[in-house]
């Protein structure tokens, strides 16, 4: 026999009273405790005049695109710095490795206001206390003609974009600004041409076999002169990695003589690493040397034209060269000059002498400059995007090593002002190391 217990304040004869006669037991009403639910914060929804105020006077804020790539891809995203891309999907998994504490300020957008909300209401449940949708979406941003970022402007060609013409028998083709992936095919640099009376000169190989293809295609439909030089600006992939496909064309190959160095000493190393992010896309791509290397400066004459190619000085790499047309007052500054983007400094990068080297660009009083990376402009605008940004770094460095700061102070160097150059986010705290580690010991 099992006695179940049903009311602990019952006696204990009440258990065994006859059989005859049950005896009811008395049950004590339970008590019930209410438990307040949680009030639910309302979702703070803003417009884009709220959006571009919010994002000019505060560089913390971290904007999210919860779209797909591929939509991104076809219509563009929100060129400011602050605009991440983590898909409406992933919120809950990625949002951590963007957002380091839970009052970070985050304001989420999609292409309608469909699925933003829901992402902005996914990161309040998650904790997130400074959250905003931006209800208008990107469809509204791009409509009222504002900043917007498009990581293909050509998806049926190779190049990212196709050469545009600068001034007259000048024409670029810009490339992305952003590091080189397997998206823009290696085309993150200025591909650009002069046609002559008496041939065609390309300024950079281009990053691939099939880019530099593409580039010769792009020129067939301007001039059917042939091209008869191809100079490469420096050593570095994007610009040497055609140069196979212009051999083949019957072109000579001109480059500095440390280029030259650098290419038979590192030309393997230079190609695998394209080949890890470019994959199919460098098919029949192999790396060759220079037909020709000069050392401080090599004059052509193509017709009517005179060209310079220059070496003026260490600057972004050792061995960077410039294009001078003279008469045109236009200067191809190969990477020596920047625009739109953050330049890099790399390991072998010599900043203050790059600044000197500026002078020399200065006092060549160039009228259009067609920079390495970023849309042909003025003198004024590479400043800008160069020495100006060097010379901060540099002094704001001078003062960390003045007052025996480390590392971690270089790396909170406020960079904020340059947010929306592209490659800030890859680039800044980057830039920031280097120039310290190189100043250290100086």
């Amino acid at each position: 026999m099992i006695f179940i217990f049903t009311n602990a304040n019952a006696s204990f004869g009440d258990w065994f009273s006859s059989f005859s006669k049950r005896a009811t037991p008395v049950v004590e009403k339970p008590i019930v405790k209410t438990i307040d639910k949680p009030v639910k914060r309302p979702l703070v929804n803003i417009n884009t005049e709220e959006l571009v105020k919010i994002l000019d006077n505060d560089p913390s804020v971290l904007l999210i695109d919860v779209r797909a790539p591929f939509e991104i891809k076809h219509t563009g995203t929100i060129k400011r710095g602050q605009n991440v891309n983590i898909i409406r999907g992933w919120i809950e998994t990625q949002i951590a490795d963007y957002a380091k504490t839970k009052d970070t300020p985050i304001v989420v957008y999609c292409g309608r206001n469909i699925r933003s909300p829901l992402a902005a209401r996914t990161l309040m449940e998650l904790g997130y206390t400074n959250v905003k949708n931006y209800k208008e979406g990107f469809l509204t941003w791009k409509q009222e003609l504002n900043p917007v970022k498009v990581s293909d402007y050509e998806p049926n060609n190779i190049l990212y974009r196709k050469p545009i013409e600068v001034i007259e028998n000048v024409y670029t083709a810009v490339g992305a600004t952003q590091p080189g992936t397997y998206e823009n095919s290696n085309h993150n640099n200025n591909l650009s041409f002069i046609v002559t009376t008496d041939g065609v000169l390309v300024f950079n190989a281009g990053g691939s076999y099939l880019v530099a293809k593409a580039m010769h295609e792009q020129i067939k439909q301007v001039t059917k002169q042939r091209v008869k030089y191809v100079v490469l600006e420096n050593s570095q992939g994007h610009a040497i990695l055609g140069a196979n496909y212009w051999k083949q064309q019957g072109a000579i190959i001109i480059a500095h003589k440390a280029a030259d160095k650098e290419i038979a000493k590192k030309g393997k190393t230079i190609y695998l690493r394209a080949l890890n992010r470019q994959k199919d896309k460098l098919i029949d791509t192999v790396v060759v040397r220079p037909d020709v290397a000069f050392d401080k400066q090599f004059d052509l004459t193509m017709g009517n034209t005179k060209i310079e190619l220059m070496h003026i000085g260490a600057s972004h790499s050792p061995d960077d060269i410039q294009l001078w047309l003279a008469a045109e007052k236009l200067l191809m500054s190969g990477d020596t000059a920047f625009n739109e983007r953050m330049l890099p400094i790399f390991p072998h990068t010599d900043i203050a002498a790059w600044i000197k080297t500026w002078d020399k660009i200065e006092a060549l009083r160039p009228e259009v400059v067609i920079p390495g990376h970023g849309a042909p402009t003025d003198l004024a605008t590479v400043t800008k995007f160069t020495k100006d940004y060097l010379s901060y770094m540099l002094g704001e460095v001078e003062k960390i090593l003045e007052n025996d700061g480390d590392l971690v102070d270089a790396y909170n160097i406020d960079q904020s002002a340059y947010r929306d150059w592209g490659t800030y986010r890859e680039l800044h705290q980057r830039n920031a190391a280097r120039i310290f580690r190189q100043m250290e010991f100086n």
